[in-house]
């Protein structure tokens, strides 16, 4: 039943808007799933404490865990794919100092582990490693000269820029402001990795915003686009893709790799 009502819930747009407004108290998908797995869990119980050399069982130290009997791992494709494609194209380029701003921190956490990495949030991350350098910041007015950064990433952030969701102000030019923030500090030769929701254009107030892949490289022109990869709706991940290959999508999420041409004095060989 459980599959059949998940499936029916992606394809019902209906049905999706309302999980979008019980979810944020009660996830009644989450709770059919659990209520129909206690039987289980109670033989379970039953089983194991009949098992020789079993640990005592009392029911006060019980923590139920009804949801990971699974056949497969679940993840979410979005940040499990542009996690991966960002760090392994940073490490790629070898720099040696990265900023990356309101990214997943276990991104910032990993990364850090391989290349000196300051890591800049609306909501300051209260963590200190070595490698890490945590900040609290706003990505309208980032507290870097103009640019002064050689590799710089901001990923599924842009899209909740200016709308309220953190705390922020409300803006709705928010995520066009963000990019070009970004682009003001990436300096010549610097690269950035952007990611975003991308899809048929519009606004999920106050989750996200969807562009079509195509704005967002309009967003930065003084930028070169070296590459465009993304996940699809289905979670299928693709590389080396075209700006329209996500035009019809829904919510698909797409990796820009943009890189700022080298200043060349007067003369040069560019």
């Amino acid at each position: 039943m459980f599959p059949r009502l998940k499936s029916f819930a992606k394809h019902s747009k209906a049905v999706r808007s309302v999980l979008n407004w019980m979810t944020q108290v009660a996830d009644p998908v989450r709770a059919v799933w659990g209520i129909c797995a206690y039987p289980r869990f109670v033989v379970d119980w039953f089983r194991y404490s009949r098992m020789p050399n079993a640990e005592p069982m009392r029911l006060a130290d019980a923590f139920p865990q009804l949801h990971d009997r699974r056949p497969t791992t679940p993840i979410d494709a979005h940040y499990f794919h542009v996690n991966g494609w960002a760090m392994r194209r940073i490490v790629s380029t070898r720099p040696r100092f990265h900023v990356d701003v309101g990214s997943e921190a276990i991104f910032a956490n990993l990364l850090g582990g391989v290349v000196p990495v300051m890591f800049l949030d609306y909501r300051p991350l209260e963590a200190r490693l070595p490698g890490l350098i945590c900040l609290g910041g706003d990505l309208l007015r980032l507290p870097f000269m103009d640019r002064s950064l050689s590799s710089v990433s901001c990923l599924h952030v842009i899209e909740h820029i200016g709308l309220g969701r953190y705390g922020d102000a409300l803006d709705p030019a928010g995520t066009r402001k963000a990019t070009r923030e970004l682009a003001r500090v990436l300096g010549p030769g610097g690269n950035l990795f952007l990611a975003a929701p991308v899809g048929k254009p519009r606004l999920c107030f106050n989750a996200h915003r969807i562009h079509s892949a195509q704005e967002i490289p309009e967003m930065v022109p003084e930028l070169e686009l070296v590459e465009f990869s993304g996940v699809h709706d289905g979670g299928r991940y693709v590389e080396q893709v075209e700006l329209s290959a996500f035009q019809n999508s829904e919510y698909a999420c797409g990796f820009f790799w943009f890189q700022r041409p080298q200043d060349f004095p007067s003369g040069g060989v560019a």
